[in-house]
């Protein structure tokens, strides 16, 4: 059994998946509860109801951040999207595979997806991995090596990405400034975005003038884009 983990851990793929809420879960803001000091939030709207099943952003923060500031991007959003918002913080300064390999931040992913489950009714097509900066990057890496759970993926100005494996066929939202001078763009999301493309990916890419920020139109966009995909899915 302790092999079966790791191996689940460092090649990223996350065991958690939506089911029948065995707990009753409240609206508003509450902290995860799953760890003493790096943990998470979650931010149910206000219009939430258990019988009918909700879409999930999974969000990430950028580099030397927490959960608290990556919830902040998409909050204002939540309750006009109707959408239950799920931020976690990464167990050191960014996250594992940035830094090494696959690992501790892949487990709490999992660990903070399965308490959301339990608690929550998910619409298992409307489930996304989003994040910036960093989060960004972990997001696209991630999402592509779960993309049978992730269906979509919303990356604000990426750097990189290192997916484990290729799972199913998430749908893409990548935005990234022009004037980006922590992660330049000519050398992040115009070379991202091709190679998703040439591997088959539906990428719906937008550029800004601006820096290293994710602007209100584009945070609007990614929502708009997000709840308009998942109502075509069937």
């Amino acid at each position: 059994m302790g092999s079966s983990k790791q191996t689940n851990l460092t090649t990223g793929r996350l065991r958690a998946r939506p089911t029948q809420p065995t707990e009753t879960g409240s609206a508003g803001l509450h902290p995860l509860g799953l760890s003493d000091s790096r943990d998470g939030v979650i931010y149910v709207p206000a219009g939430y109801r258990g019988e009918r099943s909700a879409p999930l952003i999974l969000m990430l923060h950028g580099a030397g951040g927490d959960a608290e500031g990556a919830m902040n991007i998409l909050q204002d959003l939540a309750d006009p999207f109707e959408t239950i918002l799920l931020a976690v913080d990464s167990r050191r300064q960014t996250w594992d595979v940035i830094m090494s390999q696959y690992g501790p931040d892949v487990a709490f992913i999992d660990q903070a997806l399965t308490q959301t489950f339990t608690r929550y009714a998910i619409d298992p097509n409307r489930i996304a991995i989003a994040g910036f900066s960093d989060g960004a990057s972990y997001a696209l890496s991630v999402g592509l090596t779960n993309g049978d759970l992730f269906k979509h993926i919303i990356a604000f100005s990426p750097g990189f990405m290192a997916p484990a494996d290729q799972v199913g066929s998430p749908r893409l939202f990548v935005s990234h400034g022009q004037r980006d001078t922590v992660l330049p763009i000519d050398r992040c999301s115009r070379r991202i975005v091709p190679r998703l493309q040439q591997a088959g990916y539906d990428v719906l890419y937008q550029e800004f003038d601006g820096p290293h920020t994710v602007p209100g139109e584009i945070r609007r966009a990614a929502l708009e884009w997000f709840m308009n995909e998942t109502a075509a899915t069937p």
